[in-house]
């Protein structure tokens, strides 16, 4: 952990509550926004994830209203009923992106906004999935008491420092986290340990904070969700895309209604493509008719909102479906039409080729 000055907790929380105040205040010429709604007296959490956007809006790209207004990124997707931001949060990354200097800014900006927000700490320098679990280079020299103790420290510092409405412990944790060491096969009561340790550091550092434990796909989902019952955790994620997860919605559906015996449920992850047509030289990951869920949603603006629409169903219908989030919303062809880094996800994202919102944005207003 790097060192930093502990103040009393009421101190640091009054000082960001003035900072926020002045900061809206300047940029608004108005009152703050009110406070996120707690996420106990609200009905459906309507999330998008955005965690590339921070990079990207160094580019200045413009987005555009549904009726072709240019507007601002964050305003559109507040207007179009979006509520909840998801944002991940790596270590130590190569290049400072996801890292927790970028994310506290921009958390700043989400919450004067009066957006809540849901913190994915991936316990990486880097993307972690159901293959890779990477654990942080500077804890890999570590033994396990050690590595519990940073943690617990890291942990509690994130939570205490950013306060979110849902914090997440790993990302898509089939296979555990942090390994070796948290690796679910061979070391499940290290996994379990270091859970929990994460936990208790969130319940110390920001109490009204709720503990999601996320899961990608269908198969298993309901086994590993048995295995972690007794763990302290709020709200099961899971993700769910037609490429990888499979195209049987009925199967989603009985999926969610058996994880919802053990807590309430969210679909935290999900994307669906507008076309299969390409707006820069990066290859995208999605781009065969096989691969999308036919004849019901095509791969056009109207097919992709249908699709979003009855996952959304599907959450509502089920018992304890709490909400649902987006992935990569953001994530156009933000760096030209020739790039070959650019954008896998172009033609998953929630703005088209020309940076115009698309029709499943409406999706997330309320019903």
């Amino acid at each position: 952990m790097p060192s930093h000055t502990v103040l009393p907790r009421w101190r640091k929380m009054l000082a960001l509550a003035l900072s926020l105040c002045l900061s809206w205040s300047c940029q608004r010429g108005q009152e703050p926004a009110p406070s996120p709604e707690p996420l106990d007296t609200m009905a459906f959490i309507a999330a998008a994830d955005i965690s590339k956007y921070p990079e990207m809006e160094a580019s200045w790209p413009t987005f555009y209203t549904q009726d072709g207004r240019p507007g601002d990124f964050l305003e559109i997707l507040q207007s179009s009923g979006v509520n909840t931001i998801r944002l991940r949060l790596w270590v130590d990354p190569q290049n400072g992106h996801s890292g927790l200097e970028e994310v506290e800014a921009f958390c700043q900006r989400l919450r004067a906004m009066g957006f809540r927000l849901w913190l994915a700490l991936h316990y990486s320098d880097t993307w972690a999935d159901p293959g890779r679990q990477e654990m942080p280079a500077r804890w890999q020299s570590l033994d396990f008491a050690r590595l519990k103790d940073s943690v617990h420290a890291y942990t509690r510092h994130v939570a205490e420092r950013l306060q979110p409405e849902i914090i997440q412990l790993g990302n898509e944790i089939n296979s555990g986290f942090l390994h070796p060491a948290g690796h679910l096969a061979l070391h499940p009561q290290q996994f379990r340990t270091l859970l929990s340790t994460a936990a208790q550091a969130v319940r110390a550092a920001s109490p009204t904070s709720k503990i999601l434990l996320h899961f990608a796909g269908i198969e298993n989902a309901d086994g590993f969700f048995q295995q972690v019952a007794d763990l302290d955790f709020d709200l099961i994620g899971l993700s769910y895309y037609p490429i990888w997860h499979g195209k049987n919605l009925s199967l989603l559906q009985t999926t969610l209604k058996q994880l919802a015996r053990h807590k309430p449920v969210v679909i935290a992850e999900t994307a669906y493509p507008f076309t299969l047509g390409w707006n820069d030289w990066t290859t995208n990951l999605v781009g065969l008719p096989e691969q999308l869920i036919l004849p019901e949603y095509p791969a056009t603006p109207q097919g992709q909102r249908d699709f979003l629409k009855k996952i959304k169903a599907i959450v509502q219908e089920t018992p304890r479906g709490a909400g649902l989030c987006y992935w990569g919303a953001e994530w156009t062809a933000w760096k030209g039409p020739t790039a070959t880094d650019g954008s896998p996800w172009e033609n998953q994202a929630l703005f088209d080729f020309d940076h115009r919102a698309l029709p499943a944005l409406r999706v997330f207003k309320p019903d």
